[in-house]
């Protein structure tokens, strides 16, 4: 038979990580844009953080930027951002912000077939350099196909202003990888899901790195930035290379997409992954103790009353998580996990 398999990986062609490396964005622009008008897709804050300035810059480079400011990465703001793109027929787009500006972007630059510069002034999970976009509609949250980067500008002068609790659930969203790829080989052994053994051990190694230096994650220090940053960035190139968000996301990540659609609590992204990667790694009879130990380095609770949420919302989300992506075979297995194992695996977590 002849052979006949084939597949697309997508890289950004520009990684520029450091201090005070903001400047270079207009002499990007000429590498890849069609044209001299960019839309810049950024929120009220971000805007008066960063936005304002490349905004100046471009004018000053003799670029026409348009701004579109707006809210929640959801399905109407979507729809809002690209219909307001395409009166402006950009030759590129630049998405600002710590995570849901940046899924807007790449998902619009996705539809609209524009390359994309990913800006991010939070390093709070690993969206930033990935070519999946989490996108609300009602009450559930698509992971979608979206644009890869072509060039990823993370200013670490910038990223260090964001508040530790943000840096501390980047860090956590990447250490949560350890689940997400138990999770795929399990579904490897169990329905024959095909795993990609690069992206996997690139996923690991970006999660392993911030797990034995978690004692050098601090707060106001510009090379811990630097040094959760560069695994963010380790693992959307380990999606990339699998072509899915696969080695970055499973049981851990259902959970925590089963909370964020409820609408409950006030936990942000990565401290939710840290909550279900110990939960999932108890459920997978690993050594969750040294992830709980980990997470307590980085000062982040593993408590559902400390995110204003009840035990039993959490004990429910866990047990139902598996139907948020049924498609997505993890420990979680195909059928509600009985409340007592959940209970046990998410008590568990603050036993040490």
């Amino acid at each position: 038979m002849e052979f006949e398999k084939y597949k697309v990986m997508q890289f950004p062609r520009d990684v520029i990580v450091g201090h005070s490396v903001m400047h270079t964005i207009p002499s990007l622009i000429p590498l890849y844009s069609r044209s001299d008008e960019i839309v810049i897709i950024t929120g009220n804050t971000t805007y008066e953080i960063v936005g304002r300035e490349i905004e100046g810059m471009l004018k000053d480079a003799n670029y026409s930027p348009h701004v579109i400011k707006t809210g929640d990465a959801t399905y109407d703001n979507l729809m809002k951002c690209e219909e307001e793109a395409r009166g402006v027929k950009p030759g590129i787009m630049i998405g600002i912000g710590g995570g849901s500006k940046i899924d807007l972007t790449k998902k619009a630059a996705f539809d609209l077939s524009v390359p994309f510069i990913s800006v991010p002034t939070s390093p709070s999970h690993d969206g930033i350099a990935s070519p999946r976009a989490s996108i609300k509609k009602g009450p559930v949250i698509l992971s979608e196909n979206a644009r890869m980067p072509i060039a990823i500008v993370a200013d670490t002068s910038i990223l260090i202003k964001a508040p530790y609790r943000y840096l501390a659930a980047g860090a956590a969203d990447v250490i949560s990888n350890v689940t997400a790829v138990l999770d795929w080989k399990l579904a490897n052994r169990i329905k024959g899901e095909e795993v990609s053994s690069s992206a996997a051990t690139l996923a690991e190694y970006a999660a392993s790195e911030l797990i034995e230096k978690a004692h050098l994650i601090l707060p106001g220090v510009e090379e811990s930035v630097w040094l959760v940053t560069k695994q963010i960035l380790a693992s959307g190139t380990a999606m990339a290379i699998a072509s899915s968000s696969r080695p970055a996301s499973g049981s851990e990540h259902l959970f925590t997409h089963a909370i964020e659609m409820t609408g409950k609590g006030k936990a942000i992204h990565g401290e939710l992954c840290a909550m279900g990667t110990v939960a999932s790694m108890f459920l997978h009879g690993g050594d969750w103790k040294k992830l709980v130990s980990v997470f307590k380095t980085l000062n982040i609770s593993l408590k559902s009353s400390d995110y204003g949420l009840t035990d039993e919302e959490v004990i429910d989300a866990l047990s139902t998580a598996h139907k948020i992506r049924p498609e997505r075979y993890t420990i979680l297995g195909e059928s509600d996990l009985s409340h007592n194992a959940a209970q046990r695996a998410l008590e568990i977590t603050t036993i040490i």
